[in-house]
């Protein structure tokens, strides 16, 4: 069966920044082609392209991933009927023990407080659901408890029918994000949701060596006889040409969403929506890991998305042998002269040429880029994207 692949390929500047540190506060890094290379993990990504959702999608095509889904859901509850907020968070837990099968308890610090008193309970884990099916959950609690009684919503969730109405509320009309990124259920595997996108950990193309800047901070009180700094401090940083990579599988994702969610909406469009919104999102969120101590805020230079019909496949290899600098001082011009050839390469040892290619690339120094696939602009990509997706699922190719 041909499937649809969508392939997703970077190249950013960054100047000196600290956007994902480890616990000693240094900037991450791995060994690549025998060198040390920045690198900015997949989750700080995906974490920052999620963050990204928020200005693009409204909040119902979202999710929440927290240890508090038991004040998310009682919230709901509440705003479902507002005399039942006295017993809310004490419903909200009992439908979420039946739905996901989790145990709950109350926090060891301090904690919220409901209407009685008591700390509200927390998961054990993060736990990842979209709004409506918090919004389902808390319809259910408030027709199941006869208005608000827990002991009759516990015995009702005894019924088998209500069980599984409850087990449904959870593993259906789920989010872009958990659609996209997955979801586990320590408690109930089988609500566990697979990934539909894959992030690479991005890699500098060249040798990056960690720096340190010292810093000083200045009393504003102290006299002009005293002399001195009134803190003094150091910040690890590096910068880096960033190759970034990422993947979706638009069949698993639109098996994830569901189809044709609205009437007369077609198949399609839940799946082709999202994944022009993670496009949008992947290509242009960035790590906010010590933004305000540098200000590195840059958008790629170059952006290669390809359609594939049978697997996804990184240029990684084009950088194995790190990109040497120019007579100029720069990395980005070899680094599209490097990845033009390889993809060439590849895709024709490998017979994969030929499917849709969009080249979205700013600067002369990108130039080598262009012949491998049609030249757009940003808002160019994401309808020409969309209505591709759009049309090969409607199609079944």
């Amino acid at each position: 069966m041909t499937r649809t692949i969508l392939d997703i390929h970077i190249l950013q500047n960054v100047p000196p920044s600290n956007m994902n540190r480890d616990d000693t506060g240094t900037p991450k890094s791995a060994y690549y082609g025998g060198v040390r290379r920045a690198r900015v993990s997949s989750q700080a990504w995906k974490r920052a392209t999620r963050q990204r959702f928020t200005e693009l999608l409204p909040p119902e095509e979202l999710g929440v991933r927290t240890k508090k889904v038991v004040e998310a859901l009682a919230q709901r509850i509440t705003a479902y009927d507002p005399g039942l907020a006295d017993s809310a968070a004490k419903l909200a837990e009992e439908v979420l023990k039946t739905a996901t099968n989790s145990s709950f308890e109350a926090p060891k610090r301090k904690a919220k407080n409901d209407g009685e008193g008591a700390a509200v309970a927390e998961s054990k884990y993060l736990m990842f659901l979209s709004r409506r099916q918090l919004d389902a959950l808390a319809e259910l609690a408030v027709t199941a408890s006869g208005g608000g009684d827990v002991e009759t919503l516990r015995n009702s969730l005894k019924d088998k029918e209500q069980k599984a109405r409850a087990r449904s509320a959870v593993d259906t009309r789920h989010s872009i994000d958990i659609a996209l990124f997955g979801r586990m259920v320590a408690d109930s595997a089988d609500l566990n949701v697979d990934a539909a996108t894959q992030v690479a950990h991005a890699l500098s193309v060249h040798r990056s060596d960690i720096e340190s800047d010292y810093y000083t901070a200045v009393d504003d009180l102290n006299e002009a006889s005293e002399t001195g700094a009134g803190m003094i401090g150091t910040v690890d940083f590096n910068s880096a040409t960033l190759y970034r990579y990422a993947a979706v599988d638009v069949d698993e994702l639109q098996r994830n969403l569901g189809t044709g969610l609205k009437d007369g909406e077609p198949a399609s469009t839940p799946a082709a929506k999202a994944v022009a919104a993670f496009l949008e999102a992947f290509i242009t969120s960035l790590p906010t890991g010590k933004i305000n101590t540098f200000g590195n805020h840059t958008l790629p230079s170059a952006v290669v998305v390809k359609i594939r019909d049978r697997w996804p496949l990184s240029f990684v290899g084009a950088f194995e042998e790190p990109v040497p600098k120019t007579e100029q001082g720069g990395f980005l011009r070899e680094s599209c002269h490097r990845l033009a050839r390889y993809v060439t390469e590849v895709e024709r040892q490998y017979e994969i040429a030929g499917g849709p290619t969009w080249v979205f690339r700013v600067g002369e120094e990108t130039r080598e880029l262009a012949p491998l696939g049609d030249g757009v602009t940003l808002g160019e990509l994401l309808d020409q994207v969309r209505n591709v997706v759009g049309e090969r699922l409607e199609s079944g190719a």
